[in-house]
């Protein structure tokens, strides 16, 4: 099983799905808000497609800005689900860990679209910074684990303390995943994260590693 060098992590209970009423607009909403945009959905939108009226639409999240970040905590559970069942199921082969790290980031990315990126960046800057922190915090918690098991295996270099590769990491993840500089570069979430992940991998792995 993968060594786990970082301490583990136990998933707050911040939005309890308490009934199927509210995982429905949930995941309704995070349909719309990742393709579309934040400015682009309405809580009108919303509750037509639900079937349901504003007034239940409201008793269960206050305002727009409580559902979408009810929304990205949604999906940061289910990243974290899958990142978690990738350590578990995790051989001695960390390389293969690595690249189904690689795999599931890149999936998970791929459902979010440049213009929920602009618009909670400029109308809910307090999401945006939620969206930072828990980026940190799995970079932090999976990617640690994996390359402190990567030295002991011999395919991530030892002369690079794991901190400093953390860190190079998530500074290129902060400073090119943002909407003015991702449409600078021509990026998508998607493409943006995967290729700064692919370009830190390579930069630390061992000869060995890279001949893998």
């Amino acid at each position: 099983m993968i060594a786990q060098s970082y301490p583990d992590h136990t998933p707050a209970a911040e939005l309890p799905m308490e009934n199927s009423i509210t995982q429905r607009i949930v995941t309704a909403a995070r349909k719309h808000f990742f393709t579309h945009g934040f400015r682009n959905v309405t809580m009108d939108d919303l509750a037509e497609e639900l079937g349901m009226s504003k007034k239940t639409l409201y008793a269960s999240f206050s305002s727009k800005a409580a559902l979408l970040q009810a929304v990205f905590l949604d999906k940061f559970r289910s990243i974290e689900t899958d990142l978690d069942r990738i350590m578990r199921d995790g051989s001695a082969d960390v390389l293969a860990a690595l690249h189904q790290l690689l795999a599931c980031v890149q999936r998970h990315t791929e459902e979010i679209h440049p213009p929920l990126v602009r618009d909670i960046r400029r109308e809910a800057p307090e999401i945006f910074k939620l969206v930072e922190s828990r980026r940190r915090d799995i970079i932090q918690r999976y990617f640690g684990k994996l390359f402190h098991e990567g030295r002991r295996a011999g395919i991530i270099r030892k002369d690079i303390p794991v901190r400093l590769m953390i860190e190079i990491l998530i500074g290129a993840t902060e400073a090119i995943m943002n909407p003015s500089k991702m449409a600078e570069l021509g990026l998508t979430p998607k493409s943006g994260f995967v290729t700064i992940v692919t370009v830190i991998l390579e930069g630390v792995m061992t000869e060995t590693g890279r001949s893998k």
